[in-house]
């Protein structure tokens, strides 16, 4: 597949976009990627095409955060800070989904030094201040998503697509870490609901949509407390793929 560089894809970063998510496995992944070889370019870093992530999600001591996507409230946000590991940069982040269904992203790079724990960092908070709903002091870090990620792009740059694979979870408040085995997250980033090559892709190898948040999936399988009704199904559909029981 043709490479494609960092400066090239930032005109297709889609900050604020419509997100399309489908979860399959790393063998069918295999046959995806096949189809892809001549009408898609992957990115390439110094670290190659396979990029590891490192990120802590962030929430108030009763997961005010969660519950809003758990009792599906439309206007949501979630904060995170995310480290990539290859580069060893560092970003605060602030994901909001409004209720037209677009999700909005907006970062802030911050010293490395402060990963994961970003509340003692003065560029953090003055961030969050700014643009959440929820003031950083108030929040703690929750959920630690661990994954390795490739990125595709359509020839035309008209959307972006990452595979997120080797999904581990570790929870800073229960102590408890879990897997999602050999599942894989795909996520198709437009600017519109306009016609997708991937989407194609997909449907005609029966892999079906599936909305799968990584922080909301993390706390499930790492808090047995937490009340979970909203995500039961999506775990079943998820541990029918991997061969699995989640719940």
């Amino acid at each position: 597949m043709q490479g494609i560089s960092l400066s090239e894809m930032d005109g297709i970063k889609l900050m604020n976009r419509i997100d399309s998510k489908y979860v399959t496995t790393e063998a069918v992944l295999g046959q995806i990627l096949e189809r892809c070889v001549s009408s898609f370019r992957v990115l390439e870093t110094s670290g190659g095409r396979l990029a590891s992530y490192d990120t802590v999600y962030y929430d108030t001591d009763d997961l005010k955060m969660y519950f809003e996507h758990h009792n599906r409230r439309l206007d949501r946000e979630k904060i995170r800070v995310r480290r990539y590991c290859d580069t060893g940069e560092c970003f605060i982040e602030l994901k909001h989904k409004n209720n037209h269904g677009r999700t909005r992203k907006k970062r802030r790079q911050i010293d490395p030094s402060f990963f994961p724990d970003c509340k003692s960092c003065d560029e953090a908070l003055r961030f969050i201040a700014a643009k959440s709903r929820y003031r950083l002091e108030d929040t703690s870090p929750a959920v630690r998503t661990r994954f390795s990620r490739i990125t595709l792009t359509d020839n035309n740059l008209s959307e972006r697509i990452t595979i997120d694979s080797k999904l581990c979870f570790d929870n800073f408040r229960t102590g408890r870490s879990s897997t999602l085995d050999d599942a894989v997250i795909i996520e198709i980033k437009q600017d519109s609901h306009a016609s997708s090559l991937m989407k194609s892709i997909l449907l005609d190898l029966r892999v079906k949509p599936l909305r799968l948040s990584k922080y909301c999936v993390g706390t499930v399988l790492t808090n047995a407390e937490v009340k979970n009704s909203r995500f039961k199904e999506k775990l079943r559909a998820v541990g029918k793929m991997t061969g699995k029981r989640y719940l």
